[in-house]
């Protein structure tokens, strides 16, 4: 419970910071630098993959898709939209995620952190 309440209150204030940090995105995206949108959309990307597709939160969603093709309808749909613009990007993807996700879940890294 401790930490369903502190959840709740850390989102209460990070959810309008991440509108904010939305609207920069797309101002960066326009006009700034490449280096700092590219971090951007990959924080937008792993949020994403988190939230909406309940992925871990240190992958993106292309590697999460590549690891649920099999099973997963939105994965696949997910390799086919990717394969349009980068022929194999998920496959890549996942083949430079993995050994992260590995990791951090070898060391338990993705545990319950309040307690």
């Amino acid at each position: 419970m401790k930490e369903r309440l502190a959840g709740f209150v850390l989102m209460c204030a990070v959810v309008p910071l991440a509108v904010l940090g939305y609207l920069i995105l797309c101002w960066v995206g326009l006009f700034g630098s490449t280096q700092r949108g590219r971090a951007g959309v990959r924080a937008l990307d792993h949020f994403v993959n988190a939230a909406v597709f309940d992925g871990y939160a240190w992958e993106s969603v292309s590697s999460h898709a590549w690891r649920e093709r099999e099973n997963k309808r939105w994965a696949r749909a997910v390799i086919k939209v990717t394969d349009w613009f980068q022929k194999d990007h998920c496959m890549r993807a996942n083949k430079r995620e993995q050994a992260v996700v590995d990791l951090v879940l070898k060391k338990g890294l993705d545990g319950q952190t309040i307690r």
